[in-house]
């Protein structure tokens, strides 16, 4: 079992011991008047009758311990917040378990659920830690090598969140020396490095370079022509 579920399992178990013992420590609400405090306001002379309803009181009595309807507030109160958190543990993490039960009976025990690949990786990412998710970027690089996201996703990191350029270069340079990659994964890659040459480096020389090999890598391509266009921006044609 999952140790957070087992830890936030207790903590209710723990809730709902506190409000069982709050609830049970308010006692029961005391309505009427005993027969001792009766015999007591009787002795003190302190019995008034109402003259219209006849109805006999003690003067100045008041119930003891909770209203019934004080003790019902406190009772909604307590359920909500138990309620609550019983609900957000459920959702968070009893039902992902239920449905991904309900799907394996539903699909057969002979047939596994397809996972995402990277999914640790997007999680390391979102806990900021950037290092371990391009450690986990990479192993499925290495596993899928006809895949351009986990390098794309590793050069980002390192650029946007790292604020290293030079690894972000290196990454897209090993990325294209790594794979025959199809026409529009390298013309990507090109670009991509040609961008943070002329961007972060401020060096032209490599960035038009860069450009002027995807024209002669793909000639007659949209590619090209991207590239020259651009090149024409950077007055290198």
């Amino acid at each position: 079992m999952h140790r957070k579920l087992i830890i936030h399992l207790c903590i209710f178990v723990a809730m709902l011991c506190v409000a069982a013992l709050i609830w049970n420590g308010m006692g029961e609400p005391k309505p009427e008047p005993t027969e001792a405090e009766w015999e007591l306001a009787t002795k003190e002379d302190r019995i008034v009758e109402d003259p219209i309803s006849g109805e006999r009181k003690i003067e100045n009595w008041k119930a003891e311990g909770p209203t019934q309807a004080g003790k019902m507030m406190v009772g909604i109160v307590l359920l909500v917040v138990v309620a609550s958190y019983g609900g957000i543990v459920f959702v968070t993490y009893l039902l992902p378990s239920v449905v991904h039960r309900f799907t394996h009976m539903f699909y057969g025990s002979s047939e596994e659920i397809e996972t995402d690949p990277m999914h640790d990786a997007r999680a390391l990412f979102a806990q900021g830690d950037f290092e371990g998710a391009i450690a986990a970027y990479r192993g499925v690089a290495a596993e899928q090598p006809e895949n351009r996201f986990p390098w794309v996703e590793m050069a980002k990191i390192h650029h946007d969140n790292l604020e290293n350029p030079e690894a972000s270069i290196k990454t897209l340079r090993e990325a294209l020396e790594s794979y025959e990659w199809r026409m529009n994964d390298a013309a990507f890659f090109m670009f991509r490095l040609a961008e943070l040459y002329e961007e972060d480096k401020q060096d032209m020389v490599t960035a038009t370079g860069i450009l002027q090999q995807v024209v002669d890598t793909f000639p007659d391509t949209r590619h090209a022509a991207n590239a020259t266009h651009r090149l024409r921006e950077l007055g290198a044609l």
